[in-house]
């Protein structure tokens, strides 16, 4: 079950990760340490994706619960990273899914991440993410740190695109 404390809020976890709304899949952070981060996602019937999915039953993508288990574990690589304004991470593999129940509005999303190892630029985790103490997914993700300027050009470049 999830505590109160808050190691990170919100506005302290934008300040690590890139994403914004509405792919901002990480509310805060309460426990965090070097090899393990527990994140929280308040799943709210306003979530875009219930539109679509579905809108008689709104259920959240398992997608998208996978990558909250990966912005989890970007805030626990990026955190530790002196640089981390000149970086990005990019999730690079997701193994061993598993979706178990679904996540519905009114739900607190609690994503435990595990450093499994780390080496250099890449490091692998496993995360769990639990409702009310269920486990509803599991996932091992691998990220990798980048440097921004070797992706600003390509930035820059469909930026002119949609300019023009």
């Amino acid at each position: 079950m999830p505590t109160s404390a808050t190691v990170l809020d919100v506005n302290a976890i934008r300040k690590i990760l890139p994403h914004r709304y509405p792919l901002l899949l990480v509310d805060r952070i309460i426990e965090m340490d070097d090899q393990h981060v527990v994140g929280i996602k308040n799943v709210t019937v306003n979530e875009p994706f219930f539109v679509g999915h579905f809108p008689d039953f709104p259920v959240m993508p398992g997608v998208l619960i996978v990558e909250a288990i990966a912005q989890t574990a970007g805030v626990l690589v990026l955190s530790s990273i002196p640089d981390r304004d000149s970086k990005l991470v990019f999730l690079v593999s997701i193994d061993s899914a598993k979706f178990r129940k679904p996540v519905v509005p009114g739900d607190q999303l609690v994503m435990d991440v595990k450093m499994i190892r780390r080496k250099g630029s890449v490091a692998k985790m496993e995360g769990v993410a639990r409702v009310d103490g269920a486990i509803v997914a599991e996932a091992i993700v691998m990220c990798k740190l980048e440097d921004k300027l070797d992706h600003e050009p390509a930035v820059q470049a469909s930026s002119e695109l949609a300019a023009s």
